[in-house]
């Protein structure tokens, strides 16, 4: 199965899927359905017990589900997990009493459709992504970073696979390299320093973040092209050689501002800043006596 996997969201809550290229169909997470139906705190004891319970009747859609190896929002691991084509998922939806199972249903033919819309035109793809960052009160100008950002790091992911790096493990060391040559930290220190868990790192980024890591991500892509390294260690000098050029250009920054560019504030703070920056204006605005008063 050719699988490419996304993070899918339902009334705000993550949904694991991962779209079959082969088939062209998506499969999805049952125990994160089963946990966005029933708000079960043990939605993997929930599935257990009624996955039982649909063998014993005979349910094909149990029977025949299949299961893939998807990321654990715990620990960032892939495990086998049970999952579910949308016809398997609408014949299990019918055994969970739930509130939220017609709109639920709304949402599985909504994700099948934008996917076709997608495979026709692949803007449409950015388009909503775009809107998905909006909806979380980030800024036009920080979304069309972001956006830029995602398309660097897969052309440096795209150029790692090219070398044999291995996904998973030395994806992490590599991009603990980028990080530490360019921030002063790993990853899990950078996350630490913004109060960040499961959250993605980049998406709790100033502007300015974002702009530097994509510098190193960028460079290390384009002096791996030039040099072709043939092991693993030369790819960690490229990694540092890469982080370094965004390191200077980060103390270049700081010399000429006095202030640190990287901060603590995470996307909750950021956005914050920005909303009370708006609301001060506004209120500006309103307490300014009209000129012909």
């Amino acid at each position: 199965m050719g699988q490419n996997d996304k993070i899918q969201l339902f009334e705000d809550k993550r949904i694991r899927t991962a779209w079959d290229e082969e088939k062209e169909e998506w499969f999805f997470s049952i125990v994160d359905v089963v946990g966005v139906l029933t708000d079960s705190p043990n939605p993997n004891n929930y599935w257990k017990v009624l996955k039982k319970r649909l063998k014993d009747e005979g349910n094909e859609s149990v029977t025949n589900c299949n299961r893939l190896k998807l990321k654990s929002p715990k620990d960032g691991k892939r495990y086998l997990t049970d999952v579910a084509d949308t016809e398997q998922l609408l014949r299990i939806i019918q055994s969970i009493p739930s509130p939220k199972a017609e709109p639920f249903k709304m949402w599985l033919a909504q994700v099948g459709r934008e996917r076709i819309e997608e495979t026709i035109d692949p803007e449409l793809t950015i388009e909503r992504a775009l809107e998905t960052y909006h909806r979380k009160g980030y800024s036009r100008e920080w979304i069309n970073q972001r956006l830029q950002a995602i398309q660097v790091r897969k052309e440096l992911t795209d150029e790692w696979d090219a070398r044999g790096v291995q996904q998973g493990i030395e994806y992490a060391i590599l991009t603990d390299e980028i990080s530490r040559a360019w921030s002063g930290m790993t990853t899990r220190q950078y996350k630490r320093l913004k109060g960040l868990k499961k959250e993605n790192l980049r998406d709790n980024m100033s502007t300015l973040e974002l702009v530097l890591n994509m510098l190193a991500e960028a460079t290390t892509t384009e002096i791996s092209k030039q040099r072709g390294p043939e092991t693993f260690a030369e790819n960690i000098e490229i990694a540092r050689a890469g982080g370094k050029v965004a390191g200077d250009a980060r103390k270049a920054v700081e010399t000429q501002t006095g202030v640190p560019v990287i901060t603590s504030q995470n996307a909750v703070q950021l956005n914050q800043v920005v909303t009370d920056m708006i609301e001060g204006v506004a209120s500006e605005g309103t307490d300014k006596p009209d000129a012909d008063e």
